[in-house]
């Protein structure tokens, strides 16, 4: 996942403000209690940040591909 999805994914979910304040106050446990911001400034992969942060901020899993993507059948 690129960046620039990662951030239209958490605008489109929280809005631009909440997004924020999730990036940088949020702590994922998943992660060693690192935030957001922390771990992408690490290098960690974008796809499982959004993933736990849909989970820890009880996301709807229908919208864990955004809101208006369907999600992918194999």
């Amino acid at each position: 996942m690129r960046l620039s999805k990662f951030r239209e994914l958490m605008r489109e979910e929280f809005g631009l403000a909440y997004s924020n304040v999730l990036l940088n106050d949020l702590t994922l446990s998943k992660f060693g209690d690192k935030t957001a911001a922390t771990l992408i400034v690490e290098g960690e992969d974008l796809r499982q940040i959004w993933l736990e942060i849909c989970e820890i901020s009880d996301v709807p899993k229908e919208r864990w591909h955004g809101r208006n993507t369907p999600k992918k059948t194999s």
